[in-house]
């Protein structure tokens, strides 16, 4: 068994980052109104309970609080000055790396406790992460579409032996025609999205239809049947379209607007433009400040890698999963993608040669 002070040191480091927890919910209950707030009060509850639970334990010998961990810390600084998506996402990694599974003094209530946090935590941020998504995704393929197609183009030509003013050149072609490419993919995209979804709409004037639509025959039972409602439900609510003489909203599904999740064409083009051209600039900088050669070759390579590696690690971390293997699949990934473009531009340039 391990020395009584040595146990008592480690409960009340876990005292210290009960508390630390606690603090971190009240403070991101602030962030919350309504039912929001009162959960984040409820896990604040629960941490300050867990906390005195070690308190008993330590009694006497609880002595001065003690600092609680770095990472409890630095959770209540980031609740302090980023947005709560954020902290929710690093609460909840906290929350499943709890050390009471495996410590005999927790009790098996407050091991389950933590875990449970975990699925409260995430489902907190379910919707910030269900808004991000989109977003989100834009950006990470934008992003990273520049920085592994320009870096695998600069390479590629570099490693044919055209002096570094070619290669220059080219990566900043490879910049401009990616993000035009991007942005008028992404507007099309959108546009064509949206004009899909239109076609589903209604005709205005069929509401002009309904006073003369043969009762008895009831044919606007059939529009709602197709629509997915069952026979009853299609004949009452045509019953009601009859008695007001109006196309109520069960004649439809919401029409397509900028806020039902596809958002504006041209919203869309332009970021999709800049998260191109902020990752297809990357490759080329070793080029704009003169470096030549291999060692052009390794500076760009190495902070394209440090690029992939950091949004690798954000989508781990909104994500709630493991931010070193997000992080080094997008290095891998990206990596390879150059390298081979590379190895066949030596190949290239050899048979030119």
């Amino acid at each position: 068994m391990a020395p009584e002070h040595a146990r008592h040191r480690r409960w009340r480091r876990y005292l210290a980052d009960e508390r630390a927890e606690a603090a971190l919910y009240r403070e991101l209950a602030d962030r919350y109104t309504g039912e929001e707030r009162s959960i984040l009060l409820g896990l604040a509850d629960a941490e300050q309970r867990h906390a005195q639970h070690w308190i008993d334990l330590l009694g006497e010998d609880a002595g001065e609080p003690v600092k609680a961990s770095l990472g409890s810390r630095l959770l209540i600084v980031f609740a302090r000055r980023f947005g709560a998506l954020f902290v929710l996402a690093l609460a909840q990694r906290a929350e499943s790396r709890s050390p009471y599974d495996d410590d005999s003094d927790a009790t098996d209530t407050m091991a389950a406790d933590e875990r449970i946090h975990g699925e409260v935590l995430r489902a907190l941020a379910a919707q910030g992460r269900r808004k991000l998504a989109g977003g989100l995704r834009a950006a990470v393929f934008g992003i990273n579409d520049g920085l592994v197609s320009n870096l695998a183009l600069v390479l590629g030509v570099g490693a044919t032996g055209l002096p570094p003013e070619a290669v220059l050149v080219t990566g900043l072609a490879g910049l401009i025609a990616g993000s035009l490419s991007m942005g008028a993919g992404e507007y099309i995209s959108v546009t064509s999205q949206r004009e899909v979804l239109e076609a589903s709409r209604p005709d205005p004037q069929s509401e002009g239809a309904v006073p003369h639509l043969d009762v008895d025959a009831n044919e606007l039972a059939l529009v709602y049947r197709a629509r997915g409602m069952s026979p009853d439900e299609a004949e009452a609510q045509a019953a009601r379209v009859f008695a007001t003489q109006r196309l109520d909203t069960g004649w439809v599904e919401v029409p397509a607007t900028d806020d039902d999740g596809i958002g504006s064409a041209w919203g869309a083009a332009v970021s999709s433009f800049l998260f191109f051209a902020a990752g297809a600039i990357i490759p080329v900088l070793p080029y704009l400040f003169g470096a030549t050669g291999f060692a052009a070759v390794a500076i760009a390579s190495g902070i394209v890698g440090v690029a992939l590696l950091a949004t690798g690690a954000i989508v781990g971390l909104l994500s709630g999963g493991a931010l070193l293997r997000r992080a080094v699949r997008q290095l891998v990934i990206g990596l390879a993608a150059a390298a081979v473009t590379y190895a066949l531009g030596l190949l290239f340039g050899i048979t030119v040669n």
